[in-house]
């Protein structure tokens, strides 16, 4: 899998989350006319790998679907993915000082350490240390 899409509420709000706020570097930021843009951030040490930061109100969805995406966006429906670190507590210290929200603290879990935080649109990652 080379590219996964992130619904977002807000491209330039999500921009600024996965760049300033998770050290995301941009690899595509091309504006598509009233789309907004084709705007695809990676981890650093993820190269060949791009999230797509689309937004809900793109023309592909009806007024109604696009409406309904968004609600399920602001309500936390959609987990995203797990991130992994090598020191999670630092990590999340790190974050925390950055301004992402936690919703879980570090807690020892069978496979290893996990926090789960959300990204400025609602949607959830797992911030795991793996055993």
């Amino acid at each position: 899998m080379t590219h996964v899409g992130v619904y977002v509420l807000d491209q330039e709000k999500a921009f600024d989350f996965y760049t300033n706020k998770l050290g995301f570097k941009v690899v595509t930021d091309v504006p598509m006319g009233n789309e907004g843009r084709w705007l695809t951030v990676a981890p650093p040490e993820m190269p060949g790998f791009e999230i797509i930061l689309t937004p809900v109100t793109r023309s592909m969805f009806s007024k109604e679907t696009s409406e309904t995406l968004k609600d399920l966006v602001k309500k936390g429906t959609f987990g995203v993915a797990v991130l992994t670190c090598n020191d999670i507590f630092a990590t999340y210290e790190e974050l925390k000082a950055k301004g992402v929200e936690f919703t879980k603290a570090p807690t020892k879990e069978f496979y290893g350490t996990e926090a789960i935080f959300k990204d400025d649109s609602g949607n959830w990652y797992s911030l795991a240390q793996l055993k």
